[in-house]
């Protein structure tokens, strides 16, 4: 057998796992699929970890030609070998076009700055360090002596915007004019300084210049033999990929590419068994499994390749590997439909939604349904029985939910801290839901009103929305209290529809019902009297027949009441 291959973490350059002898899964079978579709310009969104960086450096190291044909720089040996034994090598009229591409690559992975202008500088060394990899061209007879002066001035960073932009569209036409060769571009996480711009508002000035850099490079460029592009986002075509009638963009949707991002079951068996591994599956499959691909289920990568590499242990891995900030925003700014929707999901349930995949970034604040959106192609969420939507000509629907119990753990621990706030804040929190849960009352209701007053302004900065707050509070009931209780929402009981139901799964503890109101300065009330007008409505209504039917004798009726961010609690 040889000797044993070791797991790489973090190692995401193809040539790299192949010379150090780590093990990796074989997706050389991308070239393959690439070679046959033969279009001109492909994005592939996929989340983060998801294998896209190890995937755009084995095309890189397979395209492109390894020596230069210069009087200067002695030819390297061909990189033919790293796929020796690879599924691709099998077929010999794809192996045909190894090493016989000048080839463009660039990352933008590292590129997440707080300003434009750090921003700028970014691009300015991700481009020169390009123009730096070809400093060969400085020599070639086939450039002439305008374009050895750009070429110069972008290598030492003192050329203009306007080159900066016309970057990738100069660079292809200077190497098809040195190789007699169109060039191929390779660009990796396109997306990811888009998304810090949005994130710290910058946003319509990186639109501008990359809606130029990718648009020159990209539209119609006949130094180009084919562009290759992954992110995380779908960006909408009028936003940046204006006028790329070229353009073929392979989402999660889509059966193309579909096993070539993510691990396929019987390759995640393989390397259990490989490393000793092979009675975990079961809770592996439960912990990383779940990612629906066109038509394939795929494991997240990077759990898995962490799982071995800690020997099996069962944690979160992916979802520490990114700052949640936005998604926090996100659902601190959404509205209540919004946090009804997140109920369902932190339940385990399904949610059906219309699914868009170009992401116009500003609308995720504004537009709900790009908010789902966004968390579907951002890995937070998956997709089950995506089809036509029959009332709407042109509209897709899926059932999104979590994926697996990894992903399950961000909703259940980020929504507990974000919701209480300060450390301070989120032990009166657990100890509010403590008292509430084993039926003190008194307990309750005082730390109740106090995290109340220091905990609304956080969901609504002017403190006048508590029906935010109340979203937030069933929220964080759902993550803190499911292990012993079920928490339901805005559920029909009885002759009506109640706020919250807390049921525990031990019949001898107390059952729960909570009506919220606000105080209506119409109607002249009082928190007193919209507190009891809270009660009046459980009883009228009958809500604790639901409890009762399953058994708990112990009810505890609240009405909570709400003016600005002051509450008052009444139990009957």
């Amino acid at each position: 057998m040889g000797n044993k291959k070791s797991i790489s973490v973090g190692i995401s350059d193809f040539k790299m796992l192949v010379r150090e002898g780590c093990y990796f899964i074989d997706k050389s079978l991308l070239i393959k699929e690439l070679l046959g579709h033969k279009t001109a310009v492909t994005l592939i969104p996929r989340p983060r970890r998801f294998g896209k960086t190890l995937n755009i450096s084995m095309l890189r190291y397979f395209f492109e030609k390894s020596g230069f044909q210069d009087s200067i720089l002695k030819s390297e040996s061909s990189n033919r070998h790293l796929f020796k034994d690879l599924a691709i090598e099998k077929y010999p009229e794809c192996m045909d076009h190894q090493g016989q591409y000048p080839v463009i690559w660039v990352t933008f992975k590292d590129v997440k700055t707080s300003t434009w202008e750090l921003c700028y500088r970014g691009i300015q060394e991700i481009v020169a360090s390009e123009f730096s990899r070809h400093r060969y061209l400085l020599d070639s007879e086939a450039l002439d002596l305008l374009q050895k002066n750009n070429f110069a001035a972008i290598l030492d960073k003192r050329a203009d915007e306007i080159l900066y932009r016309r970057a990738l569209l100069n660079l292809s036409e200077y190497l098809a004019k040195h190789y007699q060769k169109r060039a191929i571009l390779l660009i990796d996480e396109y997306d990811t300084p888009i998304h810090a711009s949005f994130v710290n508002n910058y946003y319509a000035k990186s639109m501008e210049f990359f809606r130029d850099f990718f648009g020159a490079g990209l539209k119609d460029n006949s130094n180009l033999e084919f562009g290759f592009l992954t992110g995380i986002l779908r960006i909408a075509k009028e936003s940046i990929f204006s006028g790329i009638n070229n353009l073929r963009v392979c989402s999660l949707t889509d059966d193309r590419y579909a096993d070539k991002f993510g691990f396929l079951e019987q390759e995640v068996k393989t390397i259990l068994d490989y490393f000793g591994l092979e009675n975990s599956l079961d809770d592996v499959r439960r912990w990383y499994d779940g990612y629906q691909s066109g038509m394939h289920k795929v494991y997240n990568p990077w759990s898995i390749i962490n799982l071995v590499d800690q020997k099996g242990k069962l944690q979160s891995y992916w979802v520490n590997t990114s700052d949640n900030m936005l998604i926090k925003t996100l659902l601190q700014q959404s509205g209540p439909g919004v946090k009804e929707d997140f109920e369902l999901i932190i339940q385990g349930k399904a949610i059906t939604k219309i699914i868009n995949e170009n992401v116009v970034m500003p609308e995720v604040y504004l537009d709900d349904n790009a908010l789902w959106n966004f968390l579907f192609m951002s890995g937070y969420l998956t997709f089950e029985n995506y089809r036509a939507d029959s009332s709407l000509e042109g509209q897709f629907l899926a059932e999104l939910k979590t994926p697996n119990a990894e992903v399950a753990f961000v909703y259940n621990t980020q929504i507990q801290s974000w919701f209480g706030g300060s450390e301070d804040s989120f032990r009166v929190y657990q100890r509010m839901l403590q008292n509430l849960i084993v039926g003190n009352v008194d307990d309750f209701r005082e730390l109740f009103e106090i995290f109340s007053l220091e905990t609304i302004s956080s969901f609504d900065i002017g403190g006048k929305k508590p029906e935010k707050f109340y979203h937030g509070l069933v929220l964080g009931m759902l993550a803190s209290l499911r292990d012993t209780h079920e928490i339901k929402s805005n559920r029909e009981s009885g002759w009506g529809r109640y706020d919250v139901s807390v049921i525990p799964k031990d019949k001898k503890q107390p059952g729960i019902i909570i009506e919220f109101k606000t105080v209506s300065r119409i109607k002249k009330e009082t928190l007193e009297t919209a507190a009891k007008d809270a009660l009046k409505q459980i009883e009228d209504r009958q809500y604790e027949a639901e409890l009762r039917v399953r058994g708990i004798k112990k009810i505890i009726k609240l009405g909570i009441a709400f003016e600005g961010k002051e509450s008052l609690v009444l139990v009957a």
